[in-house]
């Protein structure tokens, strides 16, 4: 079986803010388990959600911040791939000129499971049929793109054409499942504007014992380094600017923590594009990631400008003491929020989509739009 692309959008009408390109995958999300999964039994479940995820969680989070995001993947030519690209490219404003729908190639499908403030998955797919570096040819004109530094060895990397005069790279790395943390993974950072590891991986790849001697070892190799804490903020350094800052987490009921660092990421590039002061970038970033925490669906859970309007609508109006003080630390949303009512969406709801649209991707009367419509959700 030889699969070959098909249809693709039409080329962009304007710059983009953010390029990206990764594997997609069809998330269904069980929440509110009755109890534990043990085998051979079965736990029922109080939610259940479908949404793209993998490097969709990154593209939604970006594009509902307003960024105007160009996002590369392979896409499925069954119900799963057609429902994401049209949700993906017509709901959320993603531009999906150098994606490819893939003929009889199936989407790849993650069942996650949260519990506890976290989530476990199982995964089921294939290998893309064509490289992301065929797929995207010369990469676009962008302000930002971000890259995972996991990316084969078999091939050139796709963004090693990249012009970083004109474009920031910002570097993400993972859990290396290989748990060698080989320092060799760190190479590409020489091209790259900032790191965002969390804290555990950034501290086992500088063999160093706290977040904090780590954070100084990456400052060195990248301008913007960053070290994210989960539950007790982040730190950074910013060596441009001369700025370093440290920002605490939010106190939030974490339902679903599916894409929270793409959130967070998402939140840096923005305020690293609009040249916010570093505590400033740090706090929106959290902020961000605490909104997508408190509601289900990874992709989907991501805030737009009109969920953080909420948010500070309803601090503002507390007067206890807590809420006084973050009112103060986040007085930049003052200035900020207004600036972006023009994008003033909120939360989708997670869910596949109303049955007679699954029909028709399901017999393939479906294509997707060969041009980008902008109706906010």
């Amino acid at each position: 079986m030889n699969p070959s692309h098909s249809v693709q959008t039409s080329t962009p009408e304007q710059p983009l803010d953010l390029f990206l390109a990764g594997s997609l995958f069809f998330d269904v999300i069980f929440t509110g388990l009755t109890s534990r999964m043990a085998p051979g039994t079965e736990v029922m479940a109080d939610g259940m959600g479908s949404v793209p995820g993998g490097i969709a969680n990154l593209a939604v989070a970006a594009s509902r911040l307003g960024l105007n995001t160009g996002l590369s993947t392979g896409f499925g030519d069954d119900a799963y791939g057609r429902w994401s690209w049209s949700l993906l490219s017509k709901q959320e404003h993603i531009d999906l000129s150098r994606s490819r729908m893939f003929e009889h190639w199936h989407s790849a499908v993650t069942v996650s499971i949260a519990t506890d403030g976290d989530r476990s998955m199982i995964t089921h797919g294939h290998d893309m049929p064509e490289s992301f570096a065929t797929m995207i040819g010369n990469p676009p004109s962008a302000s930002a793109c971000i890259i995972d530094l996991h990316t084969s060895h078999d091939e050139e990397p796709w963004w090693n054409s990249v012009d970083t005069a004109a474009t920031k790279i910002f570097a993400d790395s993972g859990w290396d499942p290989t748990e060698k943390w080989d320092v060799a993974t760190l190479a590409p950072l020489d091209r790259c504007h900032a790191f965002l590891p969390n804290h555990v991986e950034a501290m086992k790849y500088t063999r160093t014992e706290t977040p904090e001697q780590a954070l100084t070892k990456l400052a060195d190799r990248v301008p913007l380094a960053v070290v994210t804490r989960g539950a007790d903020g982040a730190i950074a350094v910013d060596s441009e600017t001369g700025e370093r800052a440290s920002a605490p987490g939010l106190p939030v009921r974490a339902f679903d923590a599916t894409g929270a660092g793409d959130v967070f990421a998402a939140g840096i590039v923005l305020g690293t594009l609009e040249g916010w002061p570093l505590e400033q970038r740090l706090r929106f970033a959290i902020l961000c990631s605490g909104l997508a925490v408190e509601n289900f669906g990874g992709s989907l859970a991501s805030p737009g400008w009109g969920d953080i309007a909420d948010w500070w609508a309803m601090l503002r109006s507390r007067s206890d003491a807590y809420s006084r003080e973050l009112s103060r630390e986040y007085g930049f949303l003052d200035d900020a929020i207004p600036r972006h009512a023009t994008r003033s969406v909120r939360r989708a709801e997670a869910t596949f989509g109303l049955l007679d649209e699954a029909e028709h991707h399901a017999h393939g009367t479906f294509s997707p739009p060969q041009t980008p419509t902008h109706k906010d959700t």
